[in-house]
């Protein structure tokens, strides 16, 4: 009786396997192989105008957040004065306290119509555009001033070989 080994190699699997072919006993092993060099490799990208770009965002929000406030108010005085809120009311005397000087520069470009206790202020809705777009136009100023467009991302990479 002959014993034969035969090593059959494939190369798409990237594993060897050993097939011992005697006529009473036949096994298969596997044994696997690295398959590159190189078991892990890490990239680390840095961008050094990160933080530029963070504080100019930062303002952004904060301005945002100033002109919504205030965009908030005045459509809640618009909504008291269509519905006709008492004016004596707190939360309505609140209110109109508050935004009273936002208005006012617009007050008088446009008649306010009237109906039953109900009032269809057009300076308010005014106010609304007018400190929406100055919103806008400080927002984009701050970036322009603060924020950073360019982009130099360095990239630092490592292999590490783990093989034994």
């Amino acid at each position: 009786m002959e014993d034969r080994t035969e090593i059959i190699e494939t190369t798409p699997v990237r594993r060897t396997e050993v097939v011992d072919t005697t006529p009473r006993v036949a096994e298969v092993t596997t044994v696997s192989r690295p398959v590159a060099s190189v078991d892990r490799h890490e990239s680390v990208a840095y961008d050094p105008y990160e933080n530029k770009r963070l504080m100019a965002m930062r303002v952004n929000q904060l301005v945002y957040w100033i002109f919504g406030l205030i965009e908030g108010l005045i459509a809640i005085r618009f909504v008291l004065k269509a519905l006709g809120a008492n004016p004596s009311a707190g939360f309505a005397e609140f209110i109109y306290g508050i935004t009273g000087p936002l208005v006012a520069p617009f007050v008088g470009l446009f008649g306010s119509p009237q109906a039953q206790g109900s009032v269809l202020e057009l300076n308010s809705i005014i106010a609304l555009v007018v400190y929406a777009l100055v919103g806008w136009l400080i927002s984009r100023l701050a970036w322009i001033l603060v924020g950073e467009t360019r982009s130099a991302v360095t990239t630092r990479s490592t292999s590490v070989d783990t093989r034994p």
